[in-house]
């Protein structure tokens, strides 16, 4: 029998992100629906954690989704990041976890998340993500 060699230190230690309570994202309705049109947000000072090293990553993450019923209601979405700056969490589970719970929070027709992180130890990292709605 062989076993099974990880390769990563990481393994299973970011199993626990898809099913993370972040801080509830509000909406409000969107009087515009049955129109196309896109909104874009820009978080220019997000913070997360090394997971490895416990020191801060900096970027910014960029949203943009085209409504259907409910659109994102700002303050919350601020709240909702802010969770983020003592978490853990690599660049790639940061991208796709917003994207997941965007998505779950207002159902929309399109939306898309883009993490651009700061240069750290000589790598510039950029992570995307797009829902289409089928």
């Amino acid at each position: 029998m062989s076993e099974k060699k990880s390769a990563s230190l990481y393994e299973d230690k970011q199993d626990h992100i898809p099913e993370w309570k972040t801080p509830q994202i509000e909406w409000f309705e969107n009087v515009y629906s049955g129109r196309e049109y896109t909104i874009e947000f820009t978080i220019p000072e997000f913070t997360a954690v090394c997971p490895k090293t416990g020191l801060p990553d900096f970027g910014q993450i960029f949203i943009e989704y085209s409504p259907r019923e409910k659109c994102l209601e700002l303050k919350s979405l601020k709240e909702y990041f802010l969770a983020f700056r003592n978490v853990g969490i690599f660049h790639e589970n940061v991208v796709n976890k917003v994207l997941e719970d965007l998505v779950a929070a207002v159902d929309p027709y399109s939306l898309k998340v883009v993490g651009d992180y700061n240069v750290r130890g000589g790598v510039k990292t950029v992570v995307r993500r797009e829902y289409r709605d089928k």
